[in-house]
């Protein structure tokens, strides 16, 4: 584990403990002090005056130095000012008190390598930290042979084993936490991102449309200024008419409701086809179109048109519509060698396809032009 991963892990589990002022947290780690009775009582019963009352001081300084952990290092690990040498150091200082007690404490003074062992769980990394541990253990285990008067039960070691033990389930689950946490921040922003490009398609799709519209019939409506007054009168008028469905639709993008009617794309498409001056064979019925079916042809039918009246040089568009396929073709020059759908508009187009299980199809028309068929159900 890297050393700023460490730092996460320790700042998790002082949470987890609740280590900040006012927090039951203190108590919870507090509770594990009571196994320090043993060299509590073995200090009362084997030391008397000047020797009794250091013994119980450096007993409170080792107590002290681990429920000081909890707050102390919680906070540093947050200002990432816990260096390695620091965490040693701090490792030092309750070796070296637990090391003070064994001359008043005796051998109940190796309680305190259990204290030692769990705070090493969770400061340094875990491969220092179990070469640490083992260190301890080892330790333990030779004092407890070859120092005169104590005796080998084998309980300090076991207890010095499952403390770290303990702490080290605690950290890995902390680290799992952590890692979940990040993954769905991850998402979130990819979430974020996903609509982001969902709503860019839709207004591209939305106003790529409704300005094509606008931009032939203001170029008609310039051209029959001096032939026909009335007529280019009428052209502008149409002009401020669909830019107020454009703004309109925006609105309705922003809001989130997207959803196309198929019977006024239809509607949309002979209006913006006849300005173009291209002739229109559209249907005049779509019963036999399910429902689900329709806000789909519906983008079909304002990509379709709108890429007719943009690129085709067309004469004649013809759409034609069955309960699960609808076709946009035109008399034109075609699609661009090559090219296939890469326009942003078919790219979204595809996309809403996919997401219908329907099939997209770009190529040329019979007899020669350009043809835009989706087909649901493949």
């Amino acid at each position: 584990m890297k050393s700023n991963d460490s730092l996460r892990v320790l700042d998790g589990m002082a949470d987890r403990v609740g280590a900040g002022p006012g927090r039951w947290g203190w108590l919870a780690a507090g509770i594990w002090l009571f196994y320090l009775a043993q060299p509590l009582q073995s200090i009362a019963e084997r030391q008397h005056g000047v020797v009794q009352v250091l013994g119980f001081l450096n007993l409170a300084l080792f107590a002290a130095s681990y429920l000081g952990f909890f707050g102390l290092l919680r906070r540093m690990a947050r200002q990432h000012l816990l260096a390695r040498w620091q965490r040693v150091g701090y490792l030092g200082l309750m070796l070296a008190l637990c090391l003070l007690m064994v001359p008043t404490a005796g051998q109940t003074a190796l309680t305190g390598l259990v204290y030692i062992g769990s705070v090493a769980m969770m400061l340094l990394d875990l491969r220092a930290s179990f070469a640490f541990v083992a260190l301890l253990l080892l330790g333990a285990e030779v004092s407890m042979r070859v120092v005169p008067g104590w005796t080998d039960d084998g309980s300090y070691g076991f207890a010095i084993f499952l403390g770290a033990l303990a702490v080290y389930g605690m950290r890995r689950a902390i680290q799992r936490s952590i890692e979940l946490s990040a993954t769905r921040k991850d998402m979130a922003e990819l979430a974020v991102q996903e609509e982001r490009n969902r709503f860019a398609r839709d207004l591209h799709d939305i106003l790529g449309h409704s300005l094509t519209v606008i931009t032939v019939k203001a170029e008609l409506a310039g051209k029959l200024i001096a032939a026909n007054p009335e007529r280019a009168a009428s052209e502008v008028a149409d002009v401020e008419s669909l830019a107020r469905a454009a703004l309109a639709d925006v609105r309705a993008a922003v809001a989130g409701y997207r959803e196309l009617s198929l019977a006024g794309e239809l509607v949309s498409a002979r209006t913006a086809l006849q300005a173009a001056e291209i002739k229109a064979d559209l249907p005049t019925t779509m019963d036999e179109v399910p429902e689900e079916n329709r806000e789909l042809f519906a983008w079909v039918v304002r990509e379709g048109v709108t890429n007719v009246v943009r690129h085709s040089g067309a004469k004649r568009c013809t759409i034609k519509i069955t309960a699960n396929q609808i076709e946009v073709l035109d008399d034109g020059k075609g699609p661009t060698p090559g090219g296939g759908a890469s326009g942003h508009g078919l790219v979204g187009l595809r996309e809403r396809a996919d997401q219908a299980n329907a099939g997209l199809q770009v190529g040329q028309a019979p007899g020669g032009g350009f043809r835009l068929a989706v087909k649901v159900g493949l």
